[in-house]
Protein backbone atom coordinates (compact mmCIF):
# COMPACT_ATOMS: atom_id res chain seq x y z
CA UNK A 1 0.00 0.00 0.00
CA UNK A 2 3.01 2.25 0.16
CA UNK A 3 2.84 3.15 -3.51
CA UNK A 4 -0.91 3.61 -3.31
CA UNK A 5 -0.57 6.01 -0.42
CA UNK A 6 2.06 8.05 -2.21
CA UNK A 7 -0.07 8.20 -5.34
CA UNK A 8 -3.05 9.42 -3.37
CA UNK A 9 -0.97 12.08 -1.65
CA UNK A 10 0.38 13.31 -4.97
CA UNK A 11 -3.10 13.40 -6.47
CA UNK A 12 -4.54 15.26 -3.51
CA UNK A 13 -1.69 17.76 -3.61
CA UNK A 14 -2.21 18.36 -7.33
CA UNK A 15 -5.91 18.93 -6.85
CA UNK A 16 -5.29 21.33 -3.96
CA UNK A 17 -2.73 23.22 -6.01
CA UNK A 18 -5.07 23.57 -8.94
CA UNK A 19 -7.75 24.95 -6.66
CA UNK A 20 -5.48 27.58 -5.07
CA UNK A 21 -3.83 29.12 -8.14
CA UNK A 22 -4.50 32.63 -9.38
CA UNK A 23 -8.05 33.14 -10.55
CA UNK A 24 -9.20 34.32 -13.97
CA UNK A 25 -9.21 38.08 -14.19
CA UNK A 26 -11.30 40.48 -16.12
CA UNK A 27 -9.97 41.23 -19.54
CA UNK A 28 -8.76 44.70 -20.39
CA UNK A 29 -10.47 45.92 -23.61
CA UNK A 30 -8.38 46.00 -26.77
CA UNK A 31 -8.54 49.12 -28.96
CA UNK A 32 -11.77 48.23 -30.78
CA UNK A 33 -13.68 48.41 -27.50
CA UNK A 34 -14.80 44.86 -26.79
CA UNK A 35 -17.25 43.99 -24.01
CA UNK A 36 -16.21 45.28 -20.61
CA UNK A 37 -15.91 41.87 -19.04
CA UNK A 38 -15.93 38.28 -20.16
CA UNK A 39 -14.34 35.55 -18.07
CA UNK A 40 -12.80 32.47 -19.68
CA UNK A 41 -15.13 29.47 -19.71
CA UNK A 42 -12.33 27.12 -18.68
CA UNK A 43 -9.37 27.96 -16.51
CA UNK A 44 -5.87 26.74 -16.94
CA UNK A 45 -6.25 24.85 -13.66
CA UNK A 46 -8.87 22.73 -15.37
CA UNK A 47 -6.44 21.95 -18.17
CA UNK A 48 -3.72 21.02 -15.67
CA UNK A 49 -6.09 18.80 -13.72
CA UNK A 50 -7.13 17.04 -16.91
CA UNK A 51 -3.52 16.41 -17.83
CA UNK A 52 -2.90 14.75 -14.46
CA UNK A 53 -5.69 12.27 -14.85
CA UNK A 54 -3.85 9.27 -16.19
CA UNK A 55 -6.51 6.94 -14.79
CA UNK A 56 -9.72 8.97 -14.79
CA UNK A 57 -12.15 6.11 -14.11
CA UNK A 58 -12.55 3.39 -11.52
CA UNK A 59 -11.17 0.34 -13.32
CA UNK A 60 -10.86 -2.37 -10.69
CA UNK A 61 -14.09 -3.91 -11.92
CA UNK A 62 -12.84 -4.02 -15.52
CA UNK A 63 -9.66 -5.84 -14.49
CA UNK A 64 -11.73 -8.27 -12.43
CA UNK A 65 -14.16 -8.95 -15.27
CA UNK A 66 -11.40 -9.70 -17.79
CA UNK A 67 -9.47 -11.87 -15.34
CA UNK A 68 -12.56 -13.84 -14.31
CA UNK A 69 -13.69 -14.45 -17.89
CA UNK A 70 -10.37 -15.96 -18.95
CA UNK A 71 -9.29 -17.47 -15.62
CA UNK A 72 -6.22 -15.28 -15.27
CA UNK A 73 -4.94 -13.83 -11.94
CA UNK A 74 -6.30 -10.32 -11.68
CA UNK A 75 -3.17 -9.19 -9.84
CA UNK A 76 -1.09 -10.31 -12.83
CA UNK A 77 -3.14 -8.20 -15.23
CA UNK A 78 -2.75 -5.20 -12.93
CA UNK A 79 1.00 -5.68 -12.52
CA UNK A 80 1.52 -5.85 -16.28
CA UNK A 81 -0.61 -2.76 -16.75
CA UNK A 82 1.31 -0.85 -14.08
CA UNK A 83 4.68 -1.75 -15.59
CA UNK A 84 3.65 -1.02 -19.17
CA UNK A 85 1.42 2.07 -18.83
CA UNK A 86 1.00 3.09 -15.17
CA UNK A 87 -2.69 2.12 -15.59
CA UNK A 88 -3.24 4.60 -18.42
CA UNK A 89 -5.14 3.60 -21.55
CA UNK A 90 -2.49 4.85 -23.93
CA UNK A 91 -2.50 5.51 -27.66
CA UNK A 92 0.94 4.61 -28.83
CA UNK A 93 2.99 5.98 -31.69
CA UNK A 94 5.74 4.29 -33.66
CA UNK A 95 9.11 5.30 -32.21
CA UNK A 96 11.38 2.66 -33.72
CA UNK A 97 11.13 1.33 -37.26
CA UNK A 98 9.82 -2.23 -37.22
CA UNK A 99 8.29 -2.02 -33.74
CA UNK A 100 4.50 -1.46 -33.98
CA UNK A 101 2.80 1.13 -31.78
CA UNK A 102 1.33 -0.06 -28.47
CA UNK A 103 -2.23 0.55 -27.26
CA UNK A 104 -4.33 0.44 -24.15
CA UNK A 105 -3.87 -0.46 -20.52
CA UNK A 106 -1.67 -3.45 -21.41
CA UNK A 107 0.29 -1.79 -24.24
CA UNK A 108 -0.61 -4.50 -26.75
CA UNK A 109 1.09 -4.11 -30.12
CA UNK A 110 1.31 -5.78 -33.51
CA UNK A 111 0.32 -9.44 -33.68
CA UNK A 112 -0.40 -9.51 -29.95
CA UNK A 113 -3.12 -6.92 -30.45
CA UNK A 114 -4.78 -8.64 -33.40
CA UNK A 115 -4.44 -12.16 -31.98
CA UNK A 116 -5.83 -11.05 -28.64
CA UNK A 117 -8.74 -9.34 -30.34
CA UNK A 118 -9.59 -12.54 -32.23
CA UNK A 119 -9.43 -14.64 -29.07
CA UNK A 120 -11.62 -12.19 -27.15
CA UNK A 121 -14.10 -11.90 -30.03
CA UNK A 122 -13.72 -8.15 -30.46
CA UNK A 123 -12.33 -5.93 -33.18
CA UNK A 124 -8.75 -4.70 -33.25
CA UNK A 125 -10.03 -1.14 -33.14
CA UNK A 126 -11.91 -1.92 -29.93
CA UNK A 127 -8.71 -3.27 -28.38
CA UNK A 128 -6.97 -0.04 -29.34
CA UNK A 129 -9.75 2.24 -28.11
CA UNK A 130 -11.64 0.56 -25.25
CA UNK A 131 -10.11 -0.33 -21.85
CA UNK A 132 -12.23 -3.43 -21.24
CA UNK A 133 -11.61 -4.81 -24.75
CA UNK A 134 -7.89 -4.23 -24.26
CA UNK A 135 -7.89 -6.08 -20.94
CA UNK A 136 -9.96 -8.94 -22.34
CA UNK A 137 -7.61 -9.33 -25.32
CA UNK A 138 -4.57 -9.45 -23.04
CA UNK A 139 -6.24 -11.87 -20.63
CA UNK A 140 -7.29 -14.12 -23.51
CA UNK A 141 -3.70 -14.30 -24.74
CA UNK A 142 -2.34 -15.04 -21.27
CA UNK A 143 -4.93 -17.77 -20.85
CA UNK A 144 -3.97 -19.30 -24.18
CA UNK A 145 -0.27 -19.30 -23.22
CA UNK A 146 -1.12 -20.87 -19.85
CA UNK A 147 -3.03 -23.69 -21.53
CA UNK A 148 -0.26 -24.32 -24.05
CA UNK A 149 2.36 -24.58 -21.31
CA UNK A 150 0.25 -26.43 -18.76
CA UNK A 151 0.63 -23.66 -16.18
CA UNK A 152 -1.00 -24.24 -12.81
CA UNK A 153 -3.34 -21.26 -12.87
CA UNK A 154 -3.38 -20.96 -9.10
CA UNK A 155 0.42 -20.65 -8.94
CA UNK A 156 1.09 -16.96 -9.53
CA UNK A 157 4.83 -17.48 -9.87
CA UNK A 158 4.31 -20.01 -12.67
CA UNK A 159 2.71 -17.38 -14.91
CA UNK A 160 6.09 -15.72 -15.60
CA UNK A 161 6.64 -17.47 -18.93
CA UNK A 162 3.20 -16.33 -20.12
CA UNK A 163 4.05 -12.76 -19.10
CA UNK A 164 7.16 -12.92 -21.26
CA UNK A 165 5.17 -14.21 -24.21
CA UNK A 166 2.81 -11.27 -23.98
CA UNK A 167 5.73 -8.87 -24.36
CA UNK A 168 7.82 -8.41 -27.50
CA UNK A 169 11.11 -8.98 -25.68
CA UNK A 170 13.21 -11.69 -27.33
CA UNK A 171 16.52 -11.55 -25.47
CA UNK A 172 16.57 -14.05 -22.58
CA UNK A 173 18.38 -11.80 -20.15
CA UNK A 174 16.13 -8.83 -20.93
CA UNK A 175 13.16 -11.13 -20.37
CA UNK A 176 14.57 -12.08 -16.97
CA UNK A 177 15.02 -8.43 -16.02
CA UNK A 178 11.50 -7.62 -17.17
CA UNK A 179 9.90 -10.47 -15.25
CA UNK A 180 11.85 -10.29 -11.99
CA UNK A 181 12.64 -6.58 -11.69
CA UNK A 182 9.46 -5.10 -13.10
CA UNK A 183 6.31 -7.25 -13.31
CA UNK A 184 6.94 -9.45 -10.25
CA UNK A 185 8.45 -6.51 -8.38
CA UNK A 186 5.11 -4.73 -8.88
CA UNK A 187 3.30 -7.84 -7.61
CA UNK A 188 5.44 -7.86 -4.47
CA UNK A 189 5.36 -4.12 -3.78
CA UNK A 190 1.82 -3.31 -4.86
CA UNK A 191 0.69 -0.32 -6.87
CA UNK A 192 -2.38 1.80 -7.40
CA UNK A 193 -3.96 4.91 -8.82
CA UNK A 194 -6.72 7.29 -7.83
CA UNK A 195 -9.28 9.15 -9.90
CA UNK A 196 -9.23 12.96 -9.87
CA UNK A 197 -12.05 12.74 -7.34
CA UNK A 198 -9.93 10.77 -4.89
CA UNK A 199 -11.55 7.39 -5.47
CA UNK A 200 -9.48 4.26 -6.00
CA UNK A 201 -9.14 3.70 -9.73
CA UNK A 202 -6.95 0.59 -9.57
CA UNK A 203 -5.59 -1.15 -6.49
CA UNK A 204 -2.91 -3.85 -6.51
CA UNK A 205 -2.11 -5.21 -3.07
CA UNK A 206 1.47 -6.39 -2.59
CA UNK A 207 2.04 -10.13 -2.03
CA UNK A 208 4.96 -12.45 -1.40
CA UNK A 209 5.62 -14.09 -4.74
CA UNK A 210 8.63 -14.99 -6.83
CA UNK A 211 8.66 -15.61 -10.56
CA UNK A 212 9.44 -19.14 -11.63
CA UNK A 213 11.74 -17.97 -14.38
CA UNK A 214 15.48 -17.85 -15.05
CA UNK A 215 17.09 -15.09 -13.05
CA UNK A 216 19.08 -12.32 -14.77
CA UNK A 217 22.70 -13.14 -15.43
CA UNK A 218 24.91 -12.86 -12.38
CA UNK A 219 27.30 -10.23 -13.59
CA UNK A 220 28.76 -7.06 -12.26
CA UNK A 221 26.82 -4.17 -13.69
CA UNK A 222 29.39 -1.80 -15.12
CA UNK A 223 28.81 1.90 -14.85
CA UNK A 224 28.17 3.89 -18.00
CA UNK A 225 31.42 5.07 -19.60
CA UNK A 226 30.18 8.66 -19.71
CA UNK A 227 27.67 8.73 -16.84
CA UNK A 228 28.63 6.78 -13.74
CA UNK A 229 25.07 6.67 -12.44
CA UNK A 230 24.01 4.65 -15.50
CA UNK A 231 24.27 0.92 -16.14
CA UNK A 232 26.36 0.10 -19.20
CA UNK A 233 24.33 -2.03 -21.60
CA UNK A 234 26.18 -1.53 -24.88
CA UNK A 235 24.25 -1.51 -28.14
CA UNK A 236 25.81 -2.64 -31.42
CA UNK A 237 23.74 -0.05 -33.26
CA UNK A 238 26.05 2.95 -33.67
CA UNK A 239 28.85 4.34 -35.78
CA UNK A 240 31.47 7.05 -35.53
CA UNK A 241 30.54 10.71 -35.62
CA UNK A 242 31.95 12.62 -38.59
CA UNK A 243 35.38 14.03 -37.90
CA UNK A 244 35.30 17.40 -36.20
CA UNK A 245 31.68 17.10 -35.07
CA UNK A 246 30.61 19.53 -32.37
CA UNK A 247 28.03 17.73 -30.21
CA UNK A 248 25.55 20.53 -29.64
CA UNK A 249 22.06 19.13 -28.86
CA UNK A 250 20.27 16.72 -26.56
CA UNK A 251 17.20 15.08 -28.06
CA UNK A 252 14.39 13.97 -25.72
CA UNK A 253 12.40 10.86 -26.69
CA UNK A 254 9.77 8.57 -25.25
CA UNK A 255 10.17 4.84 -25.89
CA UNK A 256 6.49 4.31 -26.73
CA UNK A 257 6.80 1.36 -24.38
CA UNK A 258 8.16 0.24 -21.05
CA UNK A 259 11.79 0.53 -19.93
CA UNK A 260 13.04 -3.05 -20.28
CA UNK A 261 11.40 -3.57 -23.63
CA UNK A 262 12.96 -0.28 -24.74
CA UNK A 263 16.59 -0.92 -23.90
CA UNK A 264 16.12 -4.55 -24.96
CA UNK A 265 14.98 -3.37 -28.40
CA UNK A 266 17.75 -0.80 -28.72
CA UNK A 267 20.47 -3.33 -27.90
CA UNK A 268 19.17 -5.83 -30.47
CA UNK A 269 21.30 -5.71 -33.60
CA UNK A 270 18.27 -6.60 -35.72
CA UNK A 271 16.47 -3.44 -34.59
CA UNK A 272 18.94 -1.12 -36.30
CA UNK A 273 18.18 1.74 -33.90
CA UNK A 274 19.62 2.99 -30.65
CA UNK A 275 19.96 5.92 -28.29
CA UNK A 276 22.70 6.96 -25.93
CA UNK A 277 20.57 6.58 -22.80
CA UNK A 278 17.26 5.18 -21.53
CA UNK A 279 15.66 6.44 -18.28
CA UNK A 280 13.11 4.21 -16.55
CA UNK A 281 9.66 5.33 -15.45
CA UNK A 282 10.47 5.97 -11.81
CA UNK A 283 13.89 7.48 -12.48
CA UNK A 284 15.53 4.79 -10.36
CA UNK A 285 17.58 3.37 -13.23
CA UNK A 286 19.34 4.73 -16.30
CA UNK A 287 20.96 2.62 -18.99
CA UNK A 288 23.73 3.89 -21.23
CA UNK A 289 23.77 2.10 -24.58
CA UNK A 290 26.14 4.14 -26.76
CA UNK A 291 29.16 6.28 -25.85
CA UNK A 292 28.51 9.98 -26.24
CA UNK A 293 31.52 10.23 -28.51
CA UNK A 294 29.78 7.86 -30.96
CA UNK A 295 26.78 8.42 -33.21
CA UNK A 296 23.62 6.68 -31.99
CA UNK A 297 20.74 6.08 -34.39
CA UNK A 298 17.79 7.84 -32.77
CA UNK A 299 16.51 10.51 -35.18
CA UNK A 300 15.63 9.68 -38.78
CA UNK A 301 15.75 13.24 -40.09
CA UNK A 302 18.10 15.95 -41.22
CA UNK A 303 18.21 19.21 -39.32
CA UNK A 304 16.14 22.21 -40.38
CA UNK A 305 16.56 25.34 -38.31
CA UNK A 306 13.09 26.51 -39.35
CA UNK A 307 11.74 23.85 -36.98
CA UNK A 308 13.87 25.07 -34.09
CA UNK A 309 13.59 28.82 -33.75
CA UNK A 310 15.98 29.49 -36.64
CA UNK A 311 18.98 28.64 -34.49
CA UNK A 312 22.09 26.82 -35.71
CA UNK A 313 21.06 27.17 -39.35
CA UNK A 314 24.56 26.18 -40.36
CA UNK A 315 23.55 22.61 -39.52
CA UNK A 316 20.72 22.57 -42.07
CA UNK A 317 20.66 19.35 -44.05
CA UNK A 318 22.89 17.52 -41.56
CA UNK A 319 21.70 14.30 -39.96
CA UNK A 320 20.56 15.13 -36.42
CA UNK A 321 22.35 12.00 -35.24
CA UNK A 322 25.69 13.54 -36.24
CA UNK A 323 25.64 16.22 -33.54
CA UNK A 324 23.21 15.08 -30.87
CA UNK A 325 22.91 12.85 -27.80
CA UNK A 326 19.61 10.96 -27.53
CA UNK A 327 17.78 10.16 -24.28
CA UNK A 328 14.85 7.74 -24.38
CA UNK A 329 12.34 7.58 -21.53
CA UNK A 330 10.08 4.69 -20.60
CA UNK A 331 6.60 5.90 -21.47
CA UNK A 332 4.48 7.35 -24.24
CA UNK A 333 4.01 10.65 -26.06
CA UNK A 334 0.26 10.43 -25.40
CA UNK A 335 0.49 9.95 -21.65
CA UNK A 336 -1.12 12.58 -19.47
CA UNK A 337 1.84 13.25 -17.19
CA UNK A 338 5.39 12.13 -16.44
CA UNK A 339 6.56 10.84 -13.05
CA UNK A 340 8.52 13.44 -11.09
CA UNK A 341 11.29 10.94 -10.37
CA UNK A 342 11.80 10.27 -14.06
CA UNK A 343 11.98 13.99 -14.87
CA UNK A 344 14.42 14.57 -12.05
CA UNK A 345 16.68 11.69 -13.04
CA UNK A 346 16.63 12.77 -16.68
CA UNK A 347 17.46 16.37 -15.72
CA UNK A 348 20.54 15.21 -13.80
CA UNK A 349 21.60 13.20 -16.82
CA UNK A 350 21.05 16.11 -19.21
CA UNK A 351 23.06 18.37 -16.93
CA UNK A 352 25.94 15.91 -17.01
CA UNK A 353 25.79 15.58 -20.80
CA UNK A 354 25.62 19.34 -21.32
CA UNK A 355 28.62 19.88 -19.07
CA UNK A 356 30.66 17.19 -20.73
CA UNK A 357 29.80 18.17 -24.30
CA UNK A 358 29.53 21.93 -23.80
CA UNK A 359 25.89 21.99 -24.89
CA UNK A 360 23.93 25.19 -24.30
CA UNK A 361 21.28 24.61 -21.67
CA UNK A 362 18.21 26.10 -23.31
CA UNK A 363 15.11 24.95 -25.18
CA UNK A 364 16.83 25.23 -28.57
CA UNK A 365 19.58 22.78 -27.69
CA UNK A 366 17.63 20.39 -25.44
CA UNK A 367 14.71 19.64 -27.73
CA UNK A 368 11.95 17.16 -28.52
CA UNK A 369 12.35 14.43 -31.10
CA UNK A 370 8.95 15.48 -32.42
CA UNK A 371 10.10 19.05 -32.97
CA UNK A 372 12.92 18.01 -35.29
CA UNK A 373 11.01 15.21 -37.04
CA UNK A 374 7.41 16.50 -37.04
CA UNK A 375 6.36 14.54 -40.14
CA UNK A 376 6.42 11.20 -38.33
CA UNK A 377 7.18 11.64 -34.62
CA UNK A 378 5.40 13.35 -31.72
CA UNK A 379 7.50 12.35 -28.72
CA UNK A 380 7.89 13.21 -25.91
CA UNK A 381 4.41 14.67 -26.42
CA UNK A 382 2.49 17.71 -25.25
CA UNK A 383 2.72 16.92 -21.55
CA UNK A 384 6.49 16.76 -21.19
CA UNK A 385 7.17 19.52 -18.58
CA UNK A 386 9.68 21.51 -20.59
CA UNK A 387 9.93 24.58 -18.41
CA UNK A 388 10.51 22.74 -15.15
CA UNK A 389 12.76 20.24 -16.94
CA UNK A 390 15.06 22.95 -18.29
CA UNK A 391 14.98 24.72 -14.92
CA UNK A 392 16.00 21.51 -13.16
CA UNK A 393 18.87 20.98 -15.57
CA UNK A 394 20.12 24.50 -14.95
CA UNK A 395 19.72 24.07 -11.23
CA UNK A 396 21.72 20.83 -11.16
CA UNK A 397 24.38 22.49 -13.29
CA UNK A 398 24.59 25.46 -10.98
CA UNK A 399 22.97 27.90 -13.40
CA UNK A 400 20.10 28.31 -10.97
CA UNK A 401 18.01 30.21 -13.45
CA UNK A 402 19.80 33.33 -12.24
CA UNK A 403 19.00 35.26 -15.39
CA UNK A 404 15.49 35.84 -14.07
CA UNK A 405 13.96 35.07 -17.46
CA UNK A 406 10.47 33.59 -17.32
CA UNK A 407 8.86 31.81 -20.26
CA UNK A 408 5.09 31.36 -20.09
CA UNK A 409 4.07 28.61 -22.47
CA UNK A 410 0.53 28.14 -23.72
CA UNK A 411 0.61 24.58 -22.33
CA UNK A 412 0.81 24.62 -18.55
CA UNK A 413 2.59 21.28 -18.40
CA UNK A 414 5.64 23.25 -19.53
CA UNK A 415 5.29 25.98 -16.92
CA UNK A 416 6.68 26.29 -13.43
CA UNK A 417 3.39 26.89 -11.63
CA UNK A 418 5.13 29.05 -9.01
CA UNK A 419 5.89 31.72 -11.56
CA UNK A 420 4.06 31.05 -14.83
CA UNK A 421 0.59 30.01 -15.86
CA UNK A 422 -1.68 30.41 -18.88
CA UNK A 423 -5.46 30.64 -18.84
CA UNK A 424 -6.96 29.39 -22.10
CA UNK A 425 -10.69 29.80 -22.81
CA UNK A 426 -12.42 26.63 -24.00
CA UNK A 427 -13.29 28.27 -27.31
CA UNK A 428 -9.63 28.31 -28.38
CA UNK A 429 -8.35 25.26 -30.31
CA UNK A 430 -4.93 23.65 -29.99
CA UNK A 431 -2.54 23.33 -32.91
CA UNK A 432 0.88 21.87 -33.66
CA UNK A 433 2.03 23.30 -36.97
CA UNK A 434 5.81 23.23 -37.19
CA UNK A 435 7.76 25.97 -35.49
CA UNK A 436 5.87 26.26 -32.22
CA UNK A 437 7.43 26.86 -28.82
CA UNK A 438 7.12 24.17 -26.13
CA UNK A 439 4.24 21.79 -26.90
CA UNK A 440 2.15 23.49 -29.56
CA UNK A 441 -0.10 26.53 -29.33
CA UNK A 442 -3.72 27.69 -29.18
CA UNK A 443 -5.53 29.67 -31.83
CA UNK A 444 -8.94 31.31 -32.31
CA UNK A 445 -10.72 33.11 -35.12
CA UNK A 446 -10.77 36.88 -34.97
CA UNK A 447 -14.18 38.12 -33.88
CA UNK A 448 -15.66 41.14 -32.10
CA UNK A 449 -15.78 39.26 -28.83
CA UNK A 450 -13.52 39.00 -25.83
CA UNK A 451 -12.11 35.67 -24.57
CA UNK A 452 -8.37 36.38 -24.41
CA UNK A 453 -5.65 33.90 -23.62
CA UNK A 454 -4.00 35.22 -20.44
CA UNK A 455 -0.28 34.66 -19.85
CA UNK A 456 0.39 35.12 -16.11
CA UNK A 457 3.87 35.59 -14.64
CA UNK A 458 5.05 36.13 -11.09
CA UNK A 459 7.72 38.63 -10.03
CA UNK A 460 9.08 38.38 -6.48
CA UNK A 461 9.97 42.09 -6.62
CA UNK A 462 8.96 45.03 -8.75
CA UNK A 463 11.10 45.50 -11.83
CA UNK A 464 11.43 46.65 -15.42
CA UNK A 465 11.06 43.80 -17.88
CA UNK A 466 11.00 43.30 -21.64
CA UNK A 467 8.15 41.21 -22.98
CA UNK A 468 8.66 38.99 -26.05
CA UNK A 469 6.05 36.91 -27.86
CA UNK A 470 6.39 33.75 -29.95
CA UNK A 471 3.96 32.58 -32.63
CA UNK A 472 3.85 30.35 -35.69
CA UNK A 473 3.40 32.59 -38.71
CA UNK A 474 1.09 31.91 -41.67
CA UNK A 475 -1.00 33.70 -44.24
CA UNK A 476 -4.24 33.13 -42.35
CA UNK A 477 -2.89 34.85 -39.22
CA UNK A 478 -4.05 38.26 -38.09
CA UNK A 479 -1.89 41.17 -39.17
CA UNK A 480 -3.01 43.08 -36.08
CA UNK A 481 -3.09 40.55 -33.24
CA UNK A 482 -3.61 42.59 -30.04
CA UNK A 483 -1.37 41.82 -27.04
CA UNK A 484 -2.54 43.73 -23.96
CA UNK A 485 0.19 44.24 -21.36
CA UNK A 486 -0.86 45.23 -17.85
CA UNK A 487 1.97 47.04 -16.06
CA UNK A 488 2.51 49.56 -13.28
CA UNK A 489 1.35 52.40 -15.46
CA UNK A 490 -1.85 50.75 -16.70
CA UNK A 491 -2.51 48.85 -19.89
CA UNK A 492 -0.66 49.02 -23.18
CA UNK A 493 -1.84 47.30 -26.34
CA UNK A 494 0.70 46.19 -28.91
CA UNK A 495 -0.56 44.87 -32.23
CA UNK A 496 1.68 42.48 -34.13
CA UNK A 497 1.58 40.99 -37.61
CA UNK A 498 1.44 37.23 -37.07
CA UNK A 499 1.75 36.59 -40.80
CA UNK A 500 5.48 37.24 -40.43
CA UNK A 501 8.42 36.77 -38.03
CA UNK A 502 7.17 33.40 -36.83
CA UNK A 503 9.00 30.79 -34.74
CA UNK A 504 11.14 33.42 -33.05
CA UNK A 505 10.93 35.78 -30.11
CA UNK A 506 9.52 39.18 -31.05
CA UNK A 507 9.81 42.07 -28.59
CA UNK A 508 6.54 43.71 -27.54
CA UNK A 509 8.18 46.39 -25.40
CA UNK A 510 9.73 47.17 -22.02
CA UNK A 511 7.58 48.07 -19.02
CA UNK A 512 7.66 48.44 -15.25
CA UNK A 513 5.78 45.76 -13.33
CA UNK A 514 4.79 45.50 -9.67
CA UNK A 515 5.73 42.59 -7.45
CA UNK A 516 3.32 39.64 -7.59
CA UNK A 517 1.32 38.22 -10.45
CA UNK A 518 1.22 40.16 -13.72
CA UNK A 519 -0.38 39.39 -17.04
CA UNK A 520 -0.14 39.71 -20.80
CA UNK A 521 -3.31 38.95 -22.74
CA UNK A 522 -3.85 38.07 -26.38
CA UNK A 523 -7.33 39.06 -27.51
CA UNK A 524 -9.17 37.72 -30.54
CA UNK A 525 -10.79 41.14 -31.08
CA UNK A 526 -9.28 42.11 -34.43
CA UNK A 527 -10.30 42.39 -38.08
CA UNK A 528 -12.37 39.30 -38.88
CA UNK A 529 -11.36 36.57 -41.32
CA UNK A 530 -8.12 35.53 -39.65
CA UNK A 531 -6.84 33.71 -36.57
CA UNK A 532 -4.68 34.85 -33.68
CA UNK A 533 -1.98 32.56 -32.29
CA UNK A 534 -1.25 32.20 -28.57
CA UNK A 535 2.00 30.26 -28.26
CA UNK A 536 4.32 31.69 -25.58
CA UNK A 537 5.62 34.89 -24.05
CA UNK A 538 8.99 35.57 -22.49
CA UNK A 539 9.70 37.99 -19.63
CA UNK A 540 13.33 39.13 -19.40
Amino acid sequence: MHVLSKTFAATAAALALSACGPQPQQETPPPEAPPAAEAPAQTAEDVVADAARRTPEEMDALFAQAAREFDVPVSLLKAISYVETRFEHIKGEEEFEGRPAAFGLLALRGDKLTDGAALAGVSASAVRDEPLANLRAGAALLSKYASEEGIDRKDLGAWASAVVKLSDISDLDVQANYVHNEVYAALREGAGAFTPHGKVAVSLEGSRVEAKFAVPKMQALAAGPDYAAAIWRPSPNYNARPSGTNVSMIIIHTCEGGYSGCWGWLTNSAAGVSAHYVVNESGSEVSQLVRESDRAWHVGASYSCSLNGNVDCGLNGTSVNHFSVGIEHGGYASQASFPAGQIDSSAKLSCDISKGQGITRDSYHIVAHGRLQPSSRTDPGPNWPWSSYISKIKSYCGDGGSTGTIVVDSHNANNDSAKARTDVPASWASGTSAGYYGSGYYYASTQPISEPVVFNFYLPAAGTKTIDAWWVSGTNRSSSAPFIITHSGGNSTVTVNQQANGSAWNALGTYSFPAGWNKVQLSRWATEGYVVMADAIRVR
